[in-house]
């Protein structure tokens, strides 16, 4: 009689165990978002380099909207694993938002970036700088790339957004060798 209480008593811990985890992973990427949308408004305001958090690596660059689909993401410097934990990142070897050329930005596919499934060619994508400035794209094509191809991050002369995820969006193991482009070109 005892060991099914013993079994029944480990297992009740370690599912209250899972449920706790997930429920502060959720809290903690909750009070992220408030606090990027804090260092946003200040960003906004004229200061430069406002990390959400003191600890943080990263800080706020542009916001990223999506009308069609109710999307609003604020961008980070940097594509880092750190950074990408909590948004989309810029990549820093691409153009700075708002000028000309091909900024990259990129983000994981399960969180930030999951709408990129949903867009459509002709959907309209804004991208606002600290300044207020807001430039317009139109999603010109989709595409499915090994991780190795780099002609997505080439320069361009005119305005052109790519964005970047992990593919398949169904993926159970993260990474993999193939990444989801889309290519959107100032409207």
């Amino acid at each position: 009689m005892k060991r099914p209480f013993i079994v029944a008593l480990v297992l009740l811990t370690a599912g209250a165990t899972f449920l706790g985890r997930g429920i502060w992973i959720f809290a903690k990427a909750q009070v992220a978002q408030v606090l990027l949308a804090r260092a946003w408004d200040e960003t906004r305001g004229g200061r430069r380099g406002v990390k959400p958090w003191p600890w943080a690596d990263t800080w706020p660059v542009a916001r990223l909207a999506v009308p069609r689909l109710g999307v609003e993401e604020i961008v980070l410097a940097g594509g880092s694993g750190q950074s990408l934990a909590f948004g989309p990142g810029h990549l820093s070897r691409s153009a700075a938002p708002g000028t000309a050329g091909n900024v990259a930005l990129a983000g994981h596919r399960d969180t930030c970036f999951r709408f990129l499934r949903d867009l459509r060619p002709g959907d309209e994508i804004l991208l606002e700088t600290p300044n207020g400035s807001v430039r317009r794209y139109r999603v010109a094509e989709t595409a499915v790339v090994d991780f190795r191809d780099q002609r997505p991050l080439a320069a361009t002369r005119e305005p052109a957004l790519t964005l970047i995820t992990c593919y398949p969006f169904t993926a159970i193991v993260p990474g993999g060798p193939l990444r989801y482009i889309v290519r959107a070109v100032a409207s």
